[in-house]
């Protein structure tokens, strides 16, 4: 027991090097995570852009918080999908039964998931650059998006290995994330709230990727924030909080 909790960190290293290189070796991964969230930027930038009323003349900079949401909400269902095969598969079973810490296997996943999604928010905000995109926000500001859309991808991260654990099949463990995927057309990402019918309004308002995105979209922005991003983190980890503890029992009961 001592030698595992010694060598915790270095076990976890291990596992997050073994899970970045399913990531790597998959192209499929890749292309639906980084180039899906762009052509559909570049669709509603070039195709519906000049028929949208946002108030704003780029329509790229008010665009982009949003986009950035959904493809982290695209990634996090690999990794249900990654928990689900290694669950299928034997694969903690087999892992167990060496000298490691068993939270080390499921923190190799989630840590994957915080790598595997910063890279693609990386390459997402360069082709945004590429298309126009331009914010006077300071280095602080850029720090405080990072952190908030690390938040966001660590709650969803954990909510996708409650999925990856608990499904039967493949195409449950992936199916959650298509809801969370659809939020952000709910909401002021593509549009402001002003132009939707009352209960499709109040559902946008008070659901947790409107608060999330108004924050970003202000930080990049170097406009006020206000209660939007304390209502963003109170969102995000309160979900990854509750998200934590139910995953970590299914872990327990399922592995």
């Amino acid at each position: 027991m001592e030698r595992i909790e010694k060598h915790f960190f270095s076990d976890m290293g291990v596992m997050l090097g073994r899970s970045m290189r399913h990531i790597t070796r998959s192209m499929d991964t890749i292309v639906t995570v980084c180039i899906t969230p762009i052509a559909m930027m570049l669709l509603f930038v070039y195709v519906f852009g000049g028929a949208i009323q946002t108030g704003t003349d780029n329509y790229v900079n008010y665009l982009l918080p949003g986009i950035l949401l959904i493809a982290i909400a695209s990634g996090i269902s690999y990794t249900a999908y990654r928990l689900f095969l290694d669950k299928q598969r034997g694969i903690f079973e087999r892992f167990h039964t060496m000298p490691i810490s068993r939270s080390t296997l499921l923190w190799g996943h989630v840590l994957t998931s915080l790598v595997s999604n910063a890279i693609s928010v990386v390459v997402i905000i360069l082709v945004a650059l590429v298309m126009g995109f331009r914010s006077p926000a300071g280095i602080l500001p850029w720090l405080a998006v990072a952190g908030i859309l690390m938040l966001f991808t660590l709650a969803l991260t954990w909510v996708a290995a409650i999925a990856g654990l608990t499904a039967n099949s493949v195409e449950g463990a992936s199916a959650f994330s298509y809801p969370i995927i659809f939020l952000p057309f709910i909401s002021s990402a593509f549009v402001p709230t002003d132009s939707m019918p009352s209960v499709v309004r109040a559902f946008a308002e008070n659901q947790p990727v409107t608060s999330i995105v108004e924050a970003i979209r202000a930080l990049l922005s170097d406009q006020p924030v206000g209660n939007d991003i304390w209502i963003a983190l109170a969102w995000c980890v309160g979900i990854l909080l509750v998200a934590y503890f139910f995953a970590m029992r299914v872990y327990k009961n399922r592995v």
